[in-house]
């Protein structure tokens, strides 16, 4: 008996070892593949905040190249390509930009702000179809938090299909959810303007501007309140109007359509 609990404890002992011999290369091989996927993410990581610094200052074509570099590390991660399509973007590479967008939403279908991103891109370019169809995506997302921004993008690509009314449905939505969003004002602005409301149309635009919108947002406002008064004969009030779009973007395309305005009313 006792000779056969020895010889058992040594056919385990020799079974355990084995077990152990055969487990080593494969722990072996899991522990180095852990080391590099860490030391990759870091690398990824380092070179997509660099980018990202690069091109929040201004000096894109080193922040693409950095961006660039953090793709070879991580071609697989979302944040990487959000930000390399914003990088395309900047430069006017809109296909390459779009390219992005959608490598994004395929890793990560939940990736709401490059879906938002999306959109505004094919509103950018004409595809408004396309703009509607991303935004009503994360309209019938209900983890998506800022609906009122999906709302608008889809009632601006409404308003340039023609189809003013769902255009007006979406923006009342939008308003709804945040009365504050200068967009969704903007855009009421407009739609009540080309529907032949001016009084509705200037309130919109006004309240558009009470916001603090970009540039860019207050010159249009301005721009298109000009073009209301001129109708409802208000010159002085026009000119001002026009002259304050100059002010706001001297270069930009509503302060260069502002003074060609001014110029036909003087």
């Amino acid at each position: 008996m006792h000779s056969n609990h020895s010889s058992h404890r040594v056919g385990l002992r020799c079974a355990v070892a084995l077990l152990v011999l055969l487990a080593l290369p494969g722990c072996a091989t899991t522990a180095a593949d852990r080391l590099e996927a860490e030391h990759s993410d870091a690398k990824a990581n380092s070179h997509l905040e660099l980018g990202v610094d690069h091109m929040e200052n201004g000096r894109y074509a080193h922040g693409l190249r950095e961006l660039l570099v953090a793709e070879t590390f991580q071609p697989t991660n979302p944040r990487v390509h959000a930000a390399l399509a914003e990088a395309y973007m900047r430069k006017g590479k809109v296909v390459e930009a779009e390219a992005h967008l959608i490598r994004a939403l395929e890793i990560d279908p939940k990736y709401h702000d490059v879906r938002l991103n999306l959109s505004g891109l094919y509103l950018m370019i004409g595809r408004y179809q396309d703009a509607a169809v991303q935004a009503q995506a994360l309209v019938d997302d209900a983890t998506f938090p800022a609906v009122w921004r999906a709302y608008t993008n889809r009632a601006i690509a409404e308003m340039r299909l023609g189809n003013n009314a769902v255009a007006r449905e979406q923006l009342d939505l939008a308003v709804e959810y945040n009365k504050n969003y200068w967009p969704a004002l903007l855009s009421l602005g407009i739609l009540e303007q080309k529907e032949g409301r001016p009084v509705e149309a200037i309130s919109f635009f006004r309240r558009t501007l009470e916001q603090k919108p970009t540039a860019g947002a207050r010159a249009e406002a301005n721009y298109r309140m000009a073009e209301i008064y001129v109708s409802l004969g208000k010159r002085e009030e026009a000119v001002d109007r026009l002259m304050a779009a100059i002010v706001q973007t001297p270069e930009g395309k509503w302060g260069r359509k502002s003074e060609e305005y001014l110029k036909i009313l003087r």
